[in-house]
């Protein structure tokens, strides 16, 4: 199977746009930006709803905060600072408006819009109950000092967390508020079954909605075969089953890339570990939600 056949992840213009801002100074108003943010930032961008212009997606209210509030801290737990999100945004808006696709007026509401979001995505990624297993483990790795690039010692490091038993685990994730590391939330009885469940709910659906955002590029990036008489991959002209395998491990490889590299793949061997809910364990918590 050629993923690259498929046109499943955006090659984004991180590289091009870094070199922009030295040109223009612009790192000296944003402070070094890690390629890696902009890289995050331009994928989940063109995975989104706006538009592209010449490689680079164009901004507007709406896109905005789709990124900033609803998007990016689904996926991300940055080992830098999280400002660097907001900061990556206005650095796009002031390239958007360098190649004349903004008016001044427009630029202005767009960079403090950018400013106070990027502002309450830091605050979101406090949140305990809005993490996804992914995060919430990244957290946890770091926390206890394992090398996250050594896809061996993070397996290693699930096989005995796995052994502390749930309560060691809950402990685990509770240190993480007492470290500063998640903020407090009272009111949803903390690491508790009613958390727990919303976080496998949540893992569940960030992951689904990026599958579903990597297929429509697929399908869109490709829709010219047809016009042109050329034949569509295989696994998009038979083999559809080869085709969902590929979106899911694009789906895994990304959401690690944005948390700890192969982290969300392994803990696909660890469901006690990261439960994700079936429907019935859904329909019973949305029914006590309702009572």
């Amino acid at each position: 199977m050629n993923v690259e056949d498929l046109q499943l992840t955006p090659q984004t213009r991180a590289a091009d746009l870094l070199s922009w801002a030295a040109e223009e100074g612009r790192d000296r108003t944003y402070g070094p930006l890690p390629e890696e943010v902009l890289r995050t930032v331009l994928t989940l961008l063109e995975l989104g709803d706006g538009r592209m212009h010449d490689g680079f997606p164009e901004l507007s209210s709406p896109v905005v905060e789709q990124l900033l509030y609803e998007r990016l801290y689904m996926y991300v737990q940055p080992e830098s600072d999280p400002a660097a999100y907001g900061a990556a945004v206005r650095l796009l808006i002031d390239h958007q408006r360098a190649t004349k696709r903004l008016n001044a007026k427009r630029w202005e509401r767009l960079q403090a819009e950018a400013e106070w979001q990027g502002e309450l995505l830091c605050g979101l990624l406090r949140q305990p109950h809005l993490v996804t297993w992914p995060r919430l483990y990244a957290l946890v790795l770091r926390a206890d000092g394992v090398e996250t690039a050594d896809q061996d010692a993070v397996r290693a490091w699930l096989d005995a967390f796995r052994e502390l038993g749930e309560e060691g685990r809950l402990a685990a994730f509770e240190a993480l508020e007492q470290a500063g590391e998640l903020d407090r939330v009272d009111g949803d009885g903390g690491w508790g079954p009613v958390r727990l469940l919303s976080i496998g709910m949540a893992t569940d659906g960030a992951r689904m909605l990026l599958e579903n955002r990597l297929i429509q590029r697929s399908y869109r990036n490709l829709a010219g075969l047809n016009a042109l008489g050329l034949p569509m991959p295989s696994e998009l002209s038979g083999d559809f089953e080869g085709f969902e395998e590929a979106v899911i491990a694009e789906a895994l490889r990304l959401f690690g890339e944005w948390t700890v590299p192969g982290l969300p793949a392994l803990l696909l061997d660890y469901p006690e570990l990261a439960p994700v809910p079936g429907p019935a364990e859904v329909e019973a918590y949305l029914a006590a939600q309702q009572a």
